[in-house]
């Protein structure tokens, strides 16, 4: 199965429009335009069939989980800021 079945299965299930999917891709600060949306729900043998790449799929499941889960919540600074050697022996 290809990046492109996996986005055409995304989308057709999520029920999702090429706003959508633009909207879902600038979450991650990541820009696609329609026509190269478009190219990726092409047929395999049409002239302006694009493969869909990995950094493309990936950015758009990343974008996906902030859309519908909403942005990760930040981590209290003392637990970020703790390291090995603040625990005592």
């Amino acid at each position: 199965m290809s990046n492109n079945d996996i986005f055409k299965k995304l989308r057709v299930a999520l029920q999702l429009t090429n706003d959508d999917i633009i909207n879902i891709m600038g979450l991650v600060n990541f820009k696609i335009t329609k026509s190269e949306l478009g190219s990726f729900f092409r047929a395999d043998d049409h002239p302006n069939f694009k493969p869909c790449g990995d950094q493309i799929l990936r950015n758009f499941l990343n974008g996906l989980v902030i859309y519908k889960r909403g942005p990760k919540p930040e981590q209290p600074k003392e637990a970020k800021s703790k390291s090995s050697s603040d625990q005592p022996l």
